[in-house]
Parts: C-alpha cells; structure tokens; sequence
C-alpha cells in the first residue's frame, strides 16, 4: 500500500523537471491565447518543442508529431494575428465558414482513420486511434486558432474531455491536470472571443453607419 501511494506521489510530481516545465509553459500559452496576447505564439513554440520529448518517452507517436506541427502553425498565427486582417491589419475574430467546416471535418476523418491504422500496425504506440483522434482535432482547433476562429475553443474543449483520462492512464499526471485545466480556459476562452466578437461587429456597424 505504502509503495503504491509512493509510485502515485512520485508520478504526480512529474516524471521529469521538464515535463512541469512543459506543464508550466503551456497553461501560459492557453491562457494569452485566450486574453488574445499575440505573445501566445512564441510561448507555444517553447512549449511544443518540450513537449515533443515528453510524448516521445510516452509512447504518444502521434501528438509527438503533432508538437512539430503545432511549432510551424505557430509561426503562421503569429504573422495571422498581426497582418491577416483587410489591407495587412489586425485579424479580427470571426466564424468558421461552412465550407470551411466541411474540408476540415473530411482532413481530421481522413487523419484519424489512415494514421491511426498506421500506429495499429507498424509501432508500439498506446491508444492509437484515440491518439490519432485527438492530433486531428488538434490539428482543426489549432488552425482555427491561428485564423481567429470563435469555434476553435468549442473543439478544444471537445479535446480536452478526452486527452484528460488517456495522459492519466499514461500516467502522464502533471499534462493530465493541465489539460483539464486547458478545458476550463477553453470555456473562459470562447466567452472572451464571443465577447470581443460583438464588440467588433458593432465597431463596424457604427463606422458604416456614420
């Protein structure tokens, strides 16, 4: 009894220095994403390239290579955020379009389906076809993060719920928590957005109308 509550506290504390770091840097990055700080992006980059170590050891190929991704789709939110709005301004907030929602939803199938097959079949990886599930919508969340979409906090919400228990049952406790952490800013994040929204569609209503 006594070993095992001593494995569970160990485990908590983090199995590495740099996986708290990882932690640590990731709540910020959530959370000046959802303050809407451009300061988001470097901070993520930070974050991801630990990360890439820390679901290596986990045996998490797929949100392993997801961390490179998240690294390049940083950089493009970055320069997003700053000049994607009209005449190289600003980029407001704004809805998902339905085409758009469609070719994304018809990527992540596709992602989920083919490499989580892949996983199955040619590595040691845990969960595959979860793990797959959760790098795909990542993948969506994160790309309409970087275009200001107000939907990106609905499915990292969605993300969150699940990676939640499948960090824990790697054991991963410290990511585990953070990302039920990450879900509670998701929600604070898609108010904050909503909010910012209407403020942004009433700006350009007054300024049409005078």
């Amino acid at each position: 009894m006594l070993h095992s509550l001593y494995e569970f506290w160990t485990s908590a504390a983090g199995n590495t220095p740099l996986e708290w770091v990882a932690v640590l840097t990731g709540l910020a990055c959530v959370w000046l994403a959802a303050k809407e700080s451009i300061w988001n992006f470097p901070v993520a980059i930070f974050s991801c390239a630990l990360y890439i170590v820390v679901y290596h050891r986990a045996q998490l190929y797929s949100d392993r290579n997801l961390q490179g991704i998240f690294i390049a789709m940083s950089l493009y939110g970055w320069y997003e955020w700053l000049y994607g709005g009209a005449s190289k301004t600003e980029l407001p907030v704004s809805r998902t379009r339905p085409a758009e929602w469609l070719w994304l939803m018809l990527a992540a199938a596709a992602y989920t389906v083919g490499f989580g097959y892949y996983l199955q079949h040619h590595t040691d990886a845990a969960l595959p076809h979860w793990d797959s599930f959760t790098t795909a919508g990542s993948l969506v969340a994160q790309y309409q993060l970087t275009r200001k979409r107000l939907e990106n906090w609905l499915l990292w919400i969605m993300v969150d719920i699940i990676y939640v228990p499948i960090l824990w049952y790697k054991h991963l406790y410290p990511t585990s928590g953070l990302y039920a952490v990450y879900l509670v800013l998701a929600i604070y994040g898609y108010f904050e957005w909503r909010k910012t929204m209407r403020k942004e569609q009433l700006a350009a209503q007054s300024a049409v109308v005078n």
